[in-house]
């Protein structure tokens, strides 16, 4: 974890698929008044596709060039929330460019909840064809060192959506972000 004198204008909310991320960025967002992003939202602009058409038909170095794009693009924006794809840690630079844009946050779940979530889904190019608590546990394994290099963790097992979004918010103050009075715009 860093030094918290030191003040980020942004947060940023890592994690795997299903933990929340997207659902969780939009209400602090709405919360605080602040912008949203969701990384996996602006690639899909970018491209003109779908993430599960962009694995298919382009693979996945394809993707995460793009992802790792969009995310430089992020730099010298402020007062925004933005959920990021479950992988865009797996890249340093990513990592880098995240952790002096905003305050990291990793929603942290167990791959038994996390499969819960996203068994209806079918926007998951990485789950297609195989158990999702599988693959969600070997994901985190692999993953759990990057984010865990995240200014603070949230677990959101047993939480609901408005119950992290809370947590994260209370977060953010004491880390001395400007977040103005809640539900109110600033």
């Amino acid at each position: 974890m860093r030094d918290r004198m030191e003040v980020k204008p942004n947060l940023v909310l890592t994690g795997l698929m299903g933990c929340g991320k997207t659902t969780v960025g939009r209400i602090i967002a709405t919360e605080l008044g602040w912008g949203f992003l969701d990384t996996d939202r602006l690639i899909e602009e970018a491209t003109g596709s779908t993430i599960p058409a962009l694995f298919r038909e382009k693979g996945e170095p394809y993707f995460r060039q793009v992802e790792k794009e969009v995310i430089h693009g992020l730099v010298g924006k402020t007062r925004t929330v933005v959920a990021t794809g479950g992988g865009a840690v797996l890249n340093g630079e990513n990592r880098r460019v995240l952790q002096s844009f905003g305050l990291v946050i990793y929603l942290k779940a167990s791959p038994e909840v996390l499969g819960g979530r996203v068994i209806l889904s079918g926007n998951r190019p990485l789950l297609f064809g195989q158990n999702p608590v599988d693959v969600l546990a070997e994901l985190l394994h692999e993953r759990e060192k990057f984010y865990s290099e995240a200014d603070e963790v949230i677990n959101t097992d047993q939480r609901t959506p408005e119950e992290v979004a809370a947590a994260i918010i209370l977060l953010a103050r004491r880390w001395g972000i400007n977040t103005g009075s809640p539900g109110r715009r600033s």
